[in-house]
């Protein structure tokens, strides 16, 4: 594939050739879907496989005590990925739960004010709903600007008038590609000393996360998109003054607290706080293998030639006279979303299965803001990784281009 945005050229052949080799799915499928889960890499399985062997020989609780250094070595992967020490990470089994754990936290009363933006995961949304018909406090959004993505002047406007409880925001929503200012929203939130918290879940582990430099003071990912990882392994980060005002989730447990008293108990000091005592530790592995996998690699090649895949991906359908891609912001992550002409969402996922393209749909449902100002009710998400080729995305636009002759 001849265009501009060909992005061969940042990895070798050599390197791509081993990459490849190490992820078995690419001989089956052309995998576009690492935004809902990445292609696990074979060291990352052996690592799972390894660990459930043990297990089975030895016992669970046996084993978890046998490869302590090794859990202990998840922490600090993730922590070494994001910018941030160890003791700051904690596991969760899903990013949902991570993100509720950290509103559990968080002392909200009736009137409180949650600011947010307009594009968001829709179980964030949710939540904040669920917590104003709960506690009765009050959601507001702050603008776009017309190119798409928040204005960051306007919702730190907000961020004066409301004084809110919690300011959050999504790096790269679920149902685009776009990629959310959110160090400049951290910027103008520490200045009005804010909670401030993050969904980095479309981001970790293809574009650079510095969870300093975001400012956040809770931070939640998962393992299994571009990181990676199995599935059921996901995180949230913790800052140091969420550590040191005391703040712990609504149902701490024993991996949180030391039962100090028949009548007491003592939060831990790090982000254990925030973790449950029962866990997978093959998965926990998996993910540190995962998250050592990529920073081998080098997050900023990763992220150069992801975008790169995407733009290419994205030129390729713009030439199709009934495709419609719905990215419009200046700053665009691995993934490309768009409409087709003359077709429905059902049969043209399946037509893209049947061409062995892995794809994945989104609904208004699931973007009620986003899809709402862009008029769609559905769209087409594909999302290539570093590992697929500029092959696989000509072999994607021409199926694309061949099924728009031919609708449904």
């Amino acid at each position: 594939m001849n265009t501009p945005n060909s992005v061969t050229h940042r990895f070798t052949d050599a390197l791509l050739d081993r990459l490849r080799a190490e992820t078995p799915g690419v001989a089956n499928r052309v995998h576009f879907n690492n935004a809902g889960c990445g292609l696990i890499a074979a060291p990352v399985l052996e690592t799972v496989q390894e660990h459930l062997e043990l297990e089975a020989h030895i016992g669970g609780y046996e084993a978890s005590a046998a490869r302590a250094e090794s859990v202990r070595g998840f922490y600090e992967e993730i922590g070494a990925l994001i910018g941030a020490s160890g003791d700051r990470i904690a596991f969760a089994s899903s990013a949902t739960h991570a993100y509720a754990t950290a509103l559990s936290a968080i002392p909200f009363e009736p009137g409180d004010v949650v600011l947010t933006t307009r594009n968001d995961f829709i179980s964030n949304q949710i939540a904040f709903l669920s917590l104003r018909k709960r506690v009765g406090i009050e959601v507001v959004h702050a603008p776009d600007v017309a190119e798409g993505g928040v204005d960051v002047d306007a919702m730190a406007a907000l961020m004066r008038k409301h004084r809110p409880r919690l300011v959050a925001a999504t790096h790269v929503p679920t149902n685009s590609g776009l990629v959310q200012p959110v160090a400049e929203i951290g910027r103008a939130a520490r200045e009005l000393d804010l909670l401030y918290l993050v969904d980095a879940c479309q981001s970790v582990g293809q574009l650079p996360v510095d969870a300093t430099e975001i400012g956040a003071d809770f931070l939640t990912s998962t393992c299994r998109k571009f990181l990676r990882g199995p599935r059921g392994t996901d995180f949230l980060h913790v800052s140091d003054r969420v550590l040191a005002s005391g703040l712990e989730p609504l149902f701490i447990d024993m991996s949180g607290a030391r039962w100090s008293s028949p009548e007491s108990y003592t939060p831990v000091e790090t982000a254990a706080r925030f973790e449950d005592w029962e866990l997978s530790y093959a998965t926990l592995l998996g993910s540190a293998a995962a998250a050592r996998y990529a920073r081998e690699i080098g997050i900023e090649n990763i992220a150069a030639r992801t975008t790169g895949l995407a733009a290419a991906l994205k030129d390729g359908l713009d030439r199709i006279a009934g495709v419609r891609t719905l990215e419009t912001a200046p700053q665009a992550s691995g993934t490309v979303t768009f409409t087709i002409a003359g077709w429905e969402a059902a049969p043209f996922k399946q037509a893209m299965d049947r061409a062995g393209i892995n794809s994945a749909l989104s609904f208004r449902e699931f973007a009620q803001y986003d899809f709402g100002d862009k008029d769609v009710d559905w769209c087409l998400r594909l999302s290539p990784h570093y590992y697929n080729t500029d092959e696989e995305v000509a072999t994607v636009v021409s199926v694309v281009a061949d099924l728009e002759r031919r609708p449904r």
